[in-house]
């Protein structure tokens, strides 16, 4: 089978795509044939090796095995079982996060446990699977699980318009929240779209100028100071941060005042992945897709992500 290799850290240039044997999956995996898969921020840290923490985990000098191949968001057709798979048949659709569970969605074919895969929505393709897991799940995470968003809070999306955000952006409209979103001048009708009532352009408008408080930040990016996050929260406001970007002055602060201040961590799990498909079932969310790459062209995919400039998510076609 073919697949996206790295053997060492470093830029797009070290990704290459060659021929491996394909995988037998042990007894409680199943062989996914992946026809989709997103690239994530995630995956050019993994390629890069940096921040430098990350290595205790990828591996210190060079990528260890399981990390060279990229991809953390999968979706496919079930094709094998192992022998205790219970819940999974051949030919199901299937999509998952597994960055957990073995990583290297970037090829024709993974094995998967089962209990990192849900259905995938009939009301959807294979490319808008693949592009929910990471994304999806870190909004999810962000807002609900520790931002404890309810109806009627004031939110604030720094963001609004990539991968993350757009489902953020979503998720909150969907807890009946307020939601005002940042993004540039080209992006404003996308923000929008997804449900922001308000839209804010950092080309234009200084956020932190703004006389107005929130009961939560969403930052996607993570370039606000800590100064930032206390004057725009209220009283006991909550704020996530998404990513490496603002862990440098994250570090240490927790509480400021009343306003917890935390990056979003999280495992990625069949329980949540199931409310996000019950949502796209339910139309109540969906994937914001701006470009989609072949398997050759990953190099490119992978330099336009880094870029900042992706519009919703970058999906590899198998």
């Amino acid at each position: 089978m073919r697949t996206v290799k790295i053997d060492r850290y470093g830029g797009p240039d070290e990704i290459y795509v060659t021929e491996v044997d394909k995988p037998t999956p042990a007894d409680h995996e199943v062989l996914v044939k992946v026809k989709a898969a997103a690239v994530n921020p995630l995956d050019w840290h993994v390629m890069r090796g940096t921040p430098y923490f990350m290595r205790a985990l990828t591996g210190i000098l060079k990528p260890k095995q399981q990390f060279q191949t990229l991809g953390a968001d999968v979706a496919g057709v079930v094709e094998e079982l192992g022998g205790d798979v219970s819940n999974l048949k051949v030919g199901d659709a299937v999509f998952g996060d597994i960055f957990n569970y073995g990583y290297g969605a970037l090829a024709e074919y993974v094995c998967v446990p089962e209990e990192a895969l849900v259905l995938k929505p009939e009301n959807i393709n294979f490319e808008e699977a693949a592009g929910v897991p990471v994304a999806a799940l870190t909004a999810y995470h962000g807002l609900n699980k520790f931002g404890k968003i309810k109806p009627g809070s004031e939110v604030l999306i720094n963001g609004a318009s990539g991968g993350v955000g757009t489902f953020a952006v979503q998720l909150a409209k969907y807890y009946g929240a307020n939601v005002t979103g940042v993004c540039s001048t080209r992006n404003i009708d996308l923000v929008k779209d997804c449900g922001a009532e308000d839209v804010l352009d950092y080309t234009e408008q200084d956020i932190r100028s703004q006389n107005r408080k929130y009961d939560l930040i969403f930052d996607a990016v993570g370039n606000l100071s800590l100064s930032d996050y206390k004057s725009l929260l209220t009283e006991n406001g909550n704020c996530a941060v998404v990513g490496f970007g603002g862990m440098s002055h994250l570090i240490g602060a927790g509480l400021l005042g009343g306003k917890r201040i935390k990056m979003v961590d999280f495992k990625a799990n069949q329980k949540d992945l199931q409310v996000m498909a019950d949502l796209l079932e339910s139309h109540d969310i969906s994937t914001v897709i701006d470009r989609t790459y072949s398997l050759d062209e990953t190099v490119e995919a992978i330099r336009y992500l880094e870029s900042s400039r992706a519009r919703g998510k970058v999906i590899i076609l198998l």
